[in-house]
């Protein structure tokens, strides 16, 4: 298995770029608490909702190292066997080093709360979202592909930021008013306004803001605490069990806990499709390198072949004569 970020970050060193001014001098060593600048990975096998492996949020290192073991040669997956194409091993996982370590405890799931560890839809929710279930392809046009698909979403900026199989590092860039998050996957960049106001008239056009909202942060001592709203309806699909609507309300807490680590709690609430608020946590870790262009042509060159197969597959079989 090729490492993707150790080819990368060789051929960067080997072209001479220069390390992020977030890495050099004093400033690493000790960072201010309300810098949250830096090139970051969210890369663990931890995923959001607790794997059926585990039975507890927090898992003994015996646990972990089972569930870990035969994960590590495609570094966090194991080998799907209906991926005949070999599509997993030819798109570099990059998953970390294994399950996440957050205060010395091993964790199975970002969800904290509920503690099993789900997401807790609404029975009306879980019969229109289908969590866990094969996702309903639908052919008959463009906007009823998948948004991920169609390169205009990812798991890496939105609120909350997810992980997945690769593309899991994140570029935050602040300055005194504002700070951009920035995906590796799809470059999504979401800007977070530093002045705690409300969203303003017409930040919100036709009830939303951008593909992922409108994200307006604030100091409560060393946390920053970002709040989202107005995100557009079926649009904002955080990863296949789980998309959020208009009516979605999101709050995230990042903290500087150290030179290497930024803890990172985010709450999400949504009366329409989840039965109560839930909760989760994270760590972020220095990425192991730059950010690098992650071409996503699939919505460029794939859909016309997409559609078109569709369209031949619903044609009626040839007679033999």
């Amino acid at each position: 298995m090729i490492d993707r970020r150790k080819v990368l970050s060789a051929a960067a060193a080997l072209a001479g770029a220069a390390a992020p001014a977030w890495a050099a001098g004093p400033r690493a060593k000790a960072p201010a608490p309300h810098d949250l600048t830096g090139v970051w990975t969210n890369g663990w096998y931890t995923w959001l909702e607790r794997p059926k492996e585990f039975n507890a949020l927090v898992v003994t290192p015996t646990e972990a190292e089972a569930f870990e073991a035969p994960r590590r040669a495609l570094n966090g997956d194991l080998l799907d066997p209906h991926d005949t194409l070999g599509q997993a091993t030819s798109e570099f996982p990059d998953q970390g080093p294994g399950l996440a370590r957050i205060r010395g405890e091993i964790r199975s799931s970002w969800i904290t709360d509920p503690a099993n560890g789900k997401v807790p839809w609404t029975e009306d929710a879980r019969a229109r979202v289908r969590p866990h279930s094969e996702p309903l392809e639908v052919y008959d046009n463009v906007e009823e592909r998948p948004s991920d698909e169609r390169c205009l979403t990812a798991s890496g900026a939105g609120a909350p930021i997810l992980n997945s199989h690769d593309t899991n590092v994140i570029q935050i860039v602040q300055t005194p008013d504002s700070l951009v998050i920035v995906a590796e996957k799809n470059h999504d960049a979401r800007i977070v306004r530093l002045d705690g106001a409300a969203p303003r008239p017409g930040e919100t056009a036709s009830g939303f803001g951008g593909w992922m909202g409108v994200s307006v942060g604030r100091w409560d001592g060393a946390t920053l605490v970002v709040e989202t709203t107005g995100l557009r309806p079926g649009i904002t699909k955080l990863n296949d069990s789980l998309s959020l609507s208009d009516r979605s309300r999101v709050v995230e807490r990042f903290t500087r806990t150290g030179p290497k680590e930024i803890s990172y709690v985010f709450e999400v609430d949504d009366p329409t499709l989840f039965t109560h608020p839930w909760r989760g946590e994270m760590v972020f870790r220095p990425a192991e390198g730059l950010i690098y262009e992650v071409a996503c042509h699939e919505g460029n060159y794939s859909l016309p072949s997409i559609l078109s197969a569709a369209r031949q597959g619903n044609q009626a079989p040839a007679r033999g004569r």
